[in-house]
């Protein structure tokens, strides 16, 4: 839904920027809440500059962090909500297995949030994933309510659940300047709005729409890669079978966690990737205003320019995909070695991982989202509302 060409003016009770996940499902809160809500996105929906794009997502109640696991009923009821609103099914129940070495402290986390009777000997594990192949000494967890989110066409309901409550989604507009006050004025290439208050969930971008006011975070975009793998035997991993979602914690083969979740996007192959499991607070300490050094942080993946994204020099390198290829040979032999297709994504954070979610520290009417990737689309649900 492109924005019209002419200029816009009007005022609302709430402005929202950003409408990825976690803007969308801020807006839609609002909008039950009977405020006047106008969603802004700098893109044309749908696309795939920010971290809300693709057919899928895992979600799971097992969680290193106790506070996840308490959030994680919550979530699962909201994205139900969604579904019962919206009339499709958002979320496929695959169960989940978590792998690593026995003793590992992430693991011990994830027993204790998965609840009781989770462990799985060598032969229920046979049953539950036979394509998986762990090692001596390797323990397996298992988590029924682990599965696949639909991250697109959740992204989809959630902003037309929004709209049917009379909300506002204006596309295709970027936000050219942010002024503060009572009532705030936020100028964009179609139009001027005004609210007396707005929340600010621009993923990658927030940092550039806050430096204005004041205001630098320690927030550093990353190119991730994104690997799918083709079947050795066709139909042996894909969506339809029984095949769960998996991650392998704390193991030799894959410092950072591995994931991997049955085929969505693509038939006859597996998503499986890398990633980063960080400790995260739910309430950070309070913003700082713009003074010092800026902060840089590090996640699994490049350091990239949001604006630069999709601009990776052909023949440039993707060093965690020969470690992928040797976690696939070793504990995923169904699978061939060497990925059938590359994408990317863009991971944002902060740096221990936690994520932002706070008052501008000079205007307490702008709300502050940020930090998310790799954690937040499952918790979208509950912690928008917060």
């Amino acid at each position: 839904m492109a924005a019209l060409s002419q200029p816009q003016q009007a005022s609302y009770d709430a402005i929202v920027i950003g409408a990825g996940i976690q803007g969308s499902f801020a807006a839609y809160h609002l909008a039950q809440r009977h405020q006047d809500t106008l969603l802004l996105e700098q893109f044309v929906l749908p696309h795939s500059r920010g971290s809300s794009h693709g057919q899928s997502r895992i979600t799971r109640s097992a969680y290193p962090q106790a506070h996840y696991a308490r959030m994680m009923p919550d979530s699962f009821l909201l994205w139900q909500r969604l579904e019962a609103e919206a009339g499709t099914s958002l979320y496929r129940r695959t169960g989940l297995v978590v792998l690593g070495p026995a003793g590992d402290p992430e693991l011990e986390g994830c027993r204790r949030g998965a609840g009781p009777g989770d462990t799985l000997d060598a032969a229920a594990l046979a049953r539950r994933f036979p394509g998986l192949r762990p090692r001596a000494g390797d323990v397996a967890l298992w988590d029924g309510s682990g599965g696949v989110l639909r991250a697109e066409r959740a992204l989809r309901a959630v902003q037309e659940v929004f709209r049917r409550h009379g909300g506002t989604l204006r596309d295709g507009e970027k936000v050219l300047s942010i002024q503060p006050g009572a009532v705030l004025t936020v100028t964009t290439t179609g139009g001027v709005y005004r609210a007396p208050r707005l929340i600010v969930a621009a993923g990658a971008w927030t940092s550039a729409l806050l430096a204005p006011l004041g205001l630098r975070l320690p927030l550093q975009p990353l190119r991730i890669d994104v690997c799918y793998w083709r079947e050795k035997e066709p139909g042996s991993y894909s969506a339809g079978t029984a095949t769960p979602c998996f991650m392998a914690l704390g193991l030799p083969e894959a410092p950072h966690g591995v994931y991997g979740l049955p085929a969505l996007e693509y038939p006859g192959l597996v998503k499986v990737s890398g990633a980063r499991w960080w400790g995260h607070r739910v309430f950070p300490p309070r913003l700082t205003p713009l003074s010092g050094r800026p902060q840089v942080c590090y996640h699994h993946g490049s350091p990239v320019d949001p604006e630069d994204r999709d601009r990776a020099p052909p023949g440039a390198p993707h060093p965690n995909v020969a470690l992928l290829s040797s976690f696939i040979s070793s504990y995923l032999p169904g699978l061939e070695p060497q990925p059938a297709v590359l994408e990317t994504c863009m991971y944002t954070n902060t740096p221990d991982g936690d994520f932002i979610l706070d008052r501008h520290p000079k205007h307490s009417n702008i709300v502050i989202g940020a930090g998310f990737s790799g954690h937040g689309f499952k918790l979208a649900p509950v912690i928008a509302p917060t």
